[in-house]
């Protein structure tokens, strides 16, 4: 009796366990309905009899398939090995069309598609509609010729970006990083293989171009996110394996000759240069633009900002200009504290360089999150959306969603910390017990990771690895299997998480994250009280340490920068640190609040070694006369340790922060300059936030 494809996936399903699972456990592992899998159960004895394995089950326990560990790699290695296709599901037969469509490119009739899926060519002529559809939106179309079949049209640029497109929306570029950097590589290489995907994208040319990168040792690639190197790649082992066929982009336009012959281009270049000597080809300059668009148009770890010492760029003043512009969109009421968020500013600067690329170039990105966002979110995606226009009147194209969702995390991120500081949200422990396969394993951290990155913290473990002192730091368990005897909330979930798993566990998460932090095995009796030592102790450090100074009128900023290291420190080597820190920070976003009348210059720094908060005032009472300043009454500085306080140092000055507009009356008696008055009424309104603190503790 042969294996049929349902069979194979049942198999393979079950050769993953360790132990015995149940029949419902299996259906959703498959995504073969329970009645089905019963149903080739029933027989299936007759096909295992040739490869030594016996099918087993027990009423209470589960089934499983019984055979040493011989007979078990043959029936995997069968089960994984085949190429035929079940056409049970349409979405799934036409993803696959799409697949040989792309990867043919050339005509073929609806009967030969009918045969390949086992459906009638009335079903695969309505696929093609389908089918149709989604090639548009990537610039091709089909061609219908009577008598000779089906054929794609369109140009070279468009065909890879469907390429690129149609990987990125149906397999974790994670398989592609285990592929090339070889953990796992075998598994993931014959998954790769059985998908076909290995037809669009050879696993060699993969291996050899992660190499020549590798190889550059460039800071500039290094500082890319995982994704966006992974993109790259992906990016180039397209582009050899099309140059090898000899189908080269022809020239589409006059922009790549537009192209600044700057940072990226140089490093395109370099690029190039290592994939002819390895391939032993010739790129033409059109390529080397592409790679340097695709370069322009990634994601970076942390933004690249020019020194202190150098010119500042126009181009730089109007995209911070620009970042302030889209964050009074998104909020004018809240715009104020949210640009107080250096790590929010931080990273919208980073994610705008790389989108305004991508807009003005027509270049897509993939969004995992952005059906939950859109669900989840719908405030923040609509108010996203307004911010959105702003960058759609900048470039000149519209924006789509997928760009909007990522604006929407940033966002969201940055509500969730600025609520936390008054809520005392937390990060809440999580430990994620899954025994699947590799593939599904790491589908299922990904997944989590990506939907909940800012509020939980996710450690993996086996299901014997659940033990009391795990229980004793954690807040709840993600499971994908059954676990007995555990004292914490459990949350059974289908490794391939569904919209009802990620709903409940978002439920428990808004929970956990509202209740103080479990209590550990080490100080527990001591550590609330430490806790509220360090807040009373930065509450102290920032009333006794308060400075009220003043500065000529005529200042300038940077001028301004050295007058405040002084008056803060008197060792010179801290004074630099200082400095630098307030110029970095303010490189990052202008804090000259003109709107309001101050400004507020704010830093985490090795300069102070305790919170230290001060007011300077221009000499003669009236206001800075510095252009850079725009006409400002009064400089705020608020400095903080770098050291383990970091929470309670920031959730102090936030609090002090928001008072600024909270508080306009705080803010006329700091212009007034007298150091005591000022004391006395900072000491009164941080009485309060330690009341709240203590509150909020009870």
């Amino acid at each position: 009796m042969k294996i049929t494809p349902r069979m194979k996936r049942i198999f393979q399903a079950l050769l993953e366990e360790k132990e015995p699972i149940s029949i419902k456990h299996l259906a959703e592992k498959t995504g073969i309905s329970k009645r089905t899998v019963q149903r080739e159960l029933e027989s299936v004895n007759d096909v295992l009899l040739p490869y030594g394995m016996e099918f087993a089950s027990k009423t209470g326990v589960g089934v499983w398939l019984a055979g040493d560990e011989a007979a078990r790699a043959g029936l995997l290695a069968e089960a994984a090995s085949s190429d035929e296709y079940a056409a049970s599901s349409k979405e799934d037969r036409r993803k696959r069309l799409v697949l040989e469509i792309l990867r043919e490119k050339t005509l073929r009739k609806l009967y030969y598609y009918s045969r390949k899926f086992g459906v009638s060519e009335a079903t695969i002529s309505t696929d093609l509609e389908a089918v149709e559809t989604w090639l548009s939106h990537q610039g091709l179309s089909m061609a219908r010729k009577p008598g000779s079949g089906i054929e794609v049209e369109g140009t070279e640029e468009n065909y890879r970006r469907a390429i690129r497109f149609f990987i990125g929306e149906n397999i974790d570029t994670k398989l592609f990083r285990q592929l090339y950097d070889g953990d796992g590589g075998e598994n993931y290489a014959a998954s790769l293989q059985k998908n076909h995907l290995g037809r669009l994208l050879d696993k060699e040319i993969l291996r050899r171009v992660h190499e020549c990168l590798e190889g550059m040792d460039n800071q500039r690639m290094d500082n890319l996110t995982e994704n966006a190197y992974d993109g790259l790649v992906i990016h180039l082992a397209i582009a050899i394996n099309r140059i090898l066929q000899q189908d080269v982009i022809q020239v589409t336009g006059e922009w790549q000759e537009k192209m600044p012959r700057d940072e990226d281009y140089r490093l395109a270049e370099d690029i190039a240069a290592e994939l002819e000597a390895e391939f032993e080809v010739s790129i033409p300059q059109l390529e080397i633009a592409y790679i340097c668009l695709h370069l322009k148009g990634a994601k970076h770890e942390k933004i690249q900002l020019p020194g202190r010492e150098e010119r500042m760029e126009l181009a730089d003043r109007e995209l911070r200009q620009f970042v302030n512009d889209l964050i009074d969109a998104y909020d004018g009421q809240q715009a104020y504290l949210l640009k107080q968020d250096d790590e929010f500013m931080q990273g919208l600067l980073a994610h705008l360089q790389p989108t305004i690329v991508r807009l003005v170039h027509g270049m897509s990105i993939q969004n995992p999150v952005l059906a939950d966002i859109k669900e989840n979110y719908s405030e923040i995606y609509a108010r996203c959306q307004r911010a959105a226009q702003v960058l759609a009147d900048k470039v000149g194209r519209s924006v789509p969603e997928e760009e909007i969702g990522f604006l929407a995390v940033h966002f969201g991120a940055a509500l969730v910390r600025l609520e936390g500081r008054k809520e005392q949200i937390r990060k809440v422990q999580v430990a994620v017990v899954c025994s699947s396969g590799i593939g599904l394993s790491r589908l299922m951290a990904a997944k989590l990771e990506k939907v909940f990155k800012d509020r939980m913290e996710m450690t993996t473990y086996g299901k014997h690895d659940i033990t009391p002192a795990v229980e004793a730091k954690i807040d709840f368990i993600i499971s994908s299997l059954q676990l007995e005897a555990v004292q914490v909330p459990v949350v059974y979930v289908n490794p391939l998480l569904s919209e009802a798993d990620i709903g409940e566990i978002r439920c428990l998460i808004y929970q956990f994250e509202r209740l103080p932090r479990k209590e550990g095995t080490g100080d527990r009796h001591t550590a609330p009280f430490d806790e509220v030592n360090r807040v009373a102790a930065c509450i102290s450090s920032v009333i006794k340490h308060l400075r009220c100074f003043q500065a000529p009128a005529d200042i300038t900023f940077d001028r301004l920068l050295f007058t405040i290291g002084e008056r803060m420190t008197v060792q010179p080597e801290r004074q630099e640190m200082i400095v630098d820190a307030l110029a970095k920070r303010e490189q990052v976003s202008s804090q000259i609040f003109a709107e309001f009348g101050f400004a507020l210059l704010h830093a985490r720094t090795n300069g102070v070694t305790h919170p230290s908060f001060a007011v300077c005032l221009p000499e003669g009472g009236s206001c800075f006369q510095n252009s850079y300043f725009k006409g400002i009454s009064v400089v705020l500085v608020m400095l903080v340790p770098v050291d383990d306080s970091l929470e309670v140092n920031t959730g102090i000055m936030g609090y002090i922060s928001s008072m600024l507009i909270e508080e306009p009356d705080f803010l006329a008696m700091a212009a007034g300059g007298n150091e005591e008055i000022i004391r006395q009424e900072l000491s009164g309104h941080l009485n309060r936030y330690f009341k709240e603190y203590l509150g909020n503790l009870a």
